[in-house]
This record gives C-alpha cells, sequence and structure tokens, in this order.
C-alpha cells in the first residue's frame, strides 16, 4: 500500500481547506509548509511591486525559508503538492520545499486553488526541481470543489500515466 503525504502552502487559508479534506480522503499524512517568516496582508499585495511576494516572484532563484521540515519523508510513495497560484505558477516557497528533499523514485502531483489562472508551468517548474521524480500533470481545484470532484480527481492520480 502506498504512504501518501498531501504536502502544502496556503496564504489565505484556501489551499489548506482543499488540502485537509484531499488528505482525509486518501488516508494520507498531511503536512503545512509554513514560511519561517509568515506573510502580512502588505507582503501578500500582488498589486505592489514592491510587496514580499512581488519580489519574490520576480526573482526565479528566490527561496522563502520554511520553518519545519517533514520527518522521515524517504517513507512516502506518492506526494501531493499543494499551493496558491501566484504570478501564473508555485509561489517561491514551493521551490524551496522542493529542493530541501530527494524524491528520486516518488511520485509528485501538485494541485492549486486560484481565483482564476491555471496551473500554467508549475508542474514542469516542479519536476526541474525534483531529479528522480515522477511529477504528474497537476490540477486546478476550486476551494468550493465537492467530496465526489475531488474523489474523482484522485481516482485519475493513480490511472494517470502522463508525466512532464
Amino acid at each position: 500500500m502506498q504512504k501518501i503525504l498531501v504536502a502544502y502552502f496556503s496564504a489565505s487559508g484556501t489551499t489548506k481547506k482543499v488540502a485537509e479534506r484531499l488528505a482525509g480522503l486518501m488516508k494520507a499524512d498531511v503536512f503545512e509548509i509554513q514560511p519561517e517568516l509568515p506573510y502580512t496582508a502588505a507582503d501578500l499585495d500582488w498589486e505592489n511591486n514592491q510587496s514580499r511576494s512581488s519580489v519574490e516572484m520576480s526573482d526565479q532563484s528566490s527561496r522563502p525559508a520554511i520553518q519545519t521540515r517533514v520527518e522521515h519523508m524517504a517513507q512516502y510513495d506518492l506526494i501531493l503538492i499543494g499551493f496558491p497560484i501566484w504570478w501564473y505558477r508555485e509561489p517561491s516557497i514551493i521551490d524551496t520545499f522542493v529542493e530541501t528533499y530527494d524524491f528520486h523514485g516518488k511520485t509528485i502531483v501538485p494541485f492549486a486553488t486560484s481565483g482564476g489562472s491555471g496551473l500554467g508551468d508549475s508542474a514542469r517548474h516542479i519536476a526541474a526541481l525534483a531529479k528522480g521524480a515522477d511529477v504528474k500533470d497537476g490540477q486546478l481545484l476550486r476551494a468550493g470543489a465537492s467530496e465526489k470532484e475531488l474523489s474523482a480527481w484522485i481516482k485519475t492520480i493513480s490511472e494517470r500515466p502522463a508525466s512532464i
């Protein structure tokens, strides 16, 4: 039986809700990716070019520090990584998370929440950082997705042959 981890970063709580629902449906462990320095409302102001999130996202090498690590990452076979979409891709803190671990031989499935943007190149970015992992195409999930919708998507994860 596969050991599953749902890891997520949530700035507003939306991704957290979806991640916790997925983890419950999959009987998976859950891990919140928390920044060492929490984001304030001002940090998240995407209309301000000087806000912390704007500065991080304009610098592809930005790697915000994370508070804690997943203990015993080696035990997991399947890792779902959730995040809000920022500037048409995953937030830089997700890049920090992915570069922190050895994902050789593991399957990674990204999922995202968004007010209107798609996943963009998030799966391709994650695949480039997670050397040796089988990174599947991601999925945009609505905050209000029903249990039926989430269960249907979960079913496709094991059936999904396409990798990045």
